[in-house]
């Protein structure tokens, strides 16, 4: 592939560069925002880079000196962490707490930063409790989480609960529908919400298409496919048919000869990040400089295991580096510092880092026009696409960002045309019953309460839009559950919560019935906090993923520990599959992994053992500490068990698992 460039592009390749440094003065969106939020509650929509985090400090800045408190929160523990350390280094550190289910550091400063999930739960706490939340502004970041399948119940949650006397400050790059949403609000806070909306980019996006010769063209002509673009795409052949896709390395010569690194790779899968690695491994490397080399180090002085990454002579010699869920939170964090320092050309990610952490670059390289949901591929969405172009353009530091087009494949052009004028789509309420929801909801409110509740959730308010009855499904749903909870004895003829529901309410995780049942059972392992922490393990393991031990190496002690939990929890999952409720199989490979883990095999052995990639395992042990932690709250009903929950937590949560931020 040899570097060549359309003579179209000169005016526009003679743009790249560093804007020219200048006094910081607000967009008047961002005042707008800022006065909205200082009155009412605001819902902002802007692009990526846009300057939402200004809004947000400056809120709080106002709330603080006021001598309120704020809370702000988001959905990825990364962003909170990041927040955390940019909020304390502002306001100062004694002023800013973190809440996530890792980590608990002053927990009663003015400036709290957290997941949503917390927030939701301390809001179920200040209900039960009668009192009101010591919180005078939420701001909900990402919030186009709302429409998340799985996790938008709890913003729509938060939104509910949180009483109306807390201005509320929602903060997104992709929200389709957001006159809709704050109409819901106002109704529902019987406040106003207002809507800033900021459409231009802070970055202006040049998309551009590379031709497997190596030459850079422009990918449009005003909004049509520029000329030789759509000659290629239609010249008796589909794009499918045209091969693979260019080596890497040789697009990487292309973006440099043309000044268009650094640049982010999304691509498919986990191996085609990792395996992108290997085609970047050609001539003398990259030029390491000073700076380069201390600030590796003061990452590796922080994180001295990672000096034996497998990745690290990649990224050390030519400067590439793959970022996907598979690998160690530590390794994540390096390289979005050392891509942030200005260290790498490229990183291969999957579309994963589109989201939440601030991690931008010059140009963004899409192959394909389809995204992977988790459960299967489907075409890219207006949201999605916007995520990612979202990074291309780094505020500050160019002029101009790109988005590069490879074909192949799995690139439907015309597809791609069509997202470049698509706004996101609009957010569907995600609202759902569950047994932890209702099991918070009874500790406060009476099934009447609750039906009120859902008839002004989003979910009913987007119904009666549509003609349909609201909120019927919702409190359908919920009465089947409460039926339920009677049966097994969690909630009382009273429609209030027994003794046990009171316990069992604190759970706040996936399973609460499950581990519920098992406790009152006396399922669980006792006085042995590495079984006690390998028994939880199966609860929070969601995927289809297969590992086989050999029966041999299973120790016995280990066998009839889980073999009991099994066996005592099958009467009450027969039951709930009779009931129609879905039923979480139990495998057992997590709780060996967990065990083997908590007892001080060595990770590299694990790794090695069960062919488990590194992030996996590290969301594994993380998530089973986040139902420890649950577990730890019992500490009234059941006292030796929540002291022995926190020795399991403790007992795995290490290197290379958790690290310091800062």
């Amino acid at each position: 592939m040899k570097p060549d460039a359309d003579p179209l592009l000169r005016s526009v390749f003679s743009r790249i560069g560093r804007p020219p440094e200048a006094t910081f003065v607000p967009d008047p969106f961002q005042l707008e925002s800022l006065e909205a939020v200082r009155q009412s509650d605001c819902l902002v929509t802007a692009p990526t880079g846009s300057g939402k985090t200004w809004i947000a400090e400056e809120a709080i800045e106002d709330v603080f000196r006021r001598g309120g408190r704020a809370w702000y929160a988001s959905p990825l523990k990364a962003l909170t962490n990041a927040k955390w350390v940019e909020f304390g280094q502002r306001f100062g550190a004694d002023r800013v707490g973190i809440l996530t289910g890792d980590t608990k550091e002053n927990p009663d400063a003015p400036i709290i930063v957290g997941t949503t999930e917390i927030l939701r739960n301390q809001l179920y706490d200040a209900m039960h409790q009668g009192k009101d939340l010591p919180c005078d502004l939420v701001i909900l970041d990402e919030a186009h989480y709302l429409g998340d399948p799985d996790r938008g119940v709890v913003w729509e949650e938060i939104m509910i609960y949180l009483p109306a006397r807390i201005n509320l400050l929602l903060l997104s790059a992709t929200i389709g529908n957001a006159e809709e949403i704050a109409s819901w609000l106002s109704s529902l806070r019987e406040k106003p919400c207002r809507v800033v909306r900021e459409t231009s980019r802070p970055v202006p996006l040049y998309p551009l298409f590379l031709h497997p010769s190596g030459r850079v063209m422009p990918f449009l002509d005003q909004r049509r496919l520029y000329g030789k673009v759509a000659e290629f795409v239609g010249g008796g052949s589909s794009p499918a048919s045209r091969g693979r896709p260019p080596h890497f390395g040789d697009i990487l010569r292309v973006l440099r000869e043309y000044n268009l690194l650094p640049a982010i790779f999304f691509l498919k899968s986990r191996s085609e990040c990792d395996g992108a690695l290997k085609t970047c491994r050609s001539g003398p490397g990259v030029h390491a400089g000073e700076a380069f080399r201390e600030d590796l180090q003061d990452l590796f002085a922080r994180f001295p295991y990672l000096e034996q990454h497998r990745q690290l002579h990649d990224l050390q010699r030519w400067r590439v580096a793959a970022h996907h869920g598979g690998q160690l939170p530590a390794w994540k964090f390096l390289v979005e510092r050392m891509m942030k320092q200005g260290h790498l050309e490229a990183i291969f990610a999957t579309s994963t880092v589109a989201a939440g952490v601030n991690f931008p670059a010059r140009t963004i390289v899409l192959f394909n026009s389809d995204i992977f949901d988790g459960h299967s591929f489907n075409p890219l969405t207006g949201t999605a696409f916007h995520q990612m172009t979202g990074r291309a353009g780094r505020r500050g530091q160019d002029k101009i960002g790109f988005l590069a087009l490879v074909p192949g494949r799995f690139l439907d052009v015309s597809h791609v045309r069509r997202l470049l004028f698509r706004e996101p789509e609009p957010i569907e309420s995600r609202i759902r019953n569950d047994f932890s929801m209702v099991l918070n909801l009874l500790l406060s409110q009476t099934p009447e309460d609750v039906r009120i509740i859902f008839e002004r959730s989003f979910a009913a308010f987007q119904a009666a839009a549509k003609g349909k009855k609201p909120g019927r499904g919702l409190w359908e749903g919920f009465l089947r559950h409460v039926d339920f909870l009677k049966a097994e004895g969690f909630v009382g003829r009273d429609d209030r919560l027994t003794e046990n529901g009171l316990w069992a309410s604190k759970l706040r995780l996936d399973h609460p019935l499950l581990i519920a049942e098992g406790l009152r059972s006396n399922a669980f392992p006792a006085d042995d906090e590495q079984l006690f922490a390998a028994a939880i393990a199966p609860f929070v393991y969601d995927g289809d993923q297969d590992v086989t031990f050999e029966s041999k190496k299973i120790p016995r002690k280990f066998r009839e520990a889980v073999g009991k939990v099994a066996s005592v929890l099958k009467p009450l999952l027969d039951r709930m599959k009779a009931a129609g409720f879905p039923v979480h199989p139990l495998h057992l490979w997590p709780a060996l992994v967990v065990y083997d883990w908590a007892r001080g095999v060595p990770w590299d052995d694990i790794i090695r053992l069960t062919g488990i990639n590194d992030g996996d395992l590290a969301m594994l042990i993380l998530r089973t500490a986040d139902n420890l932690r649950q577990i730890m709250s019992l500490r009234e009903s059941h006292p030796e068990t929540a002291a022995l929950a926190a020795r399991s937590r403790e007992a795995i949560l290490r290197e290379p698992v958790v690290f310091e931020w800062e």
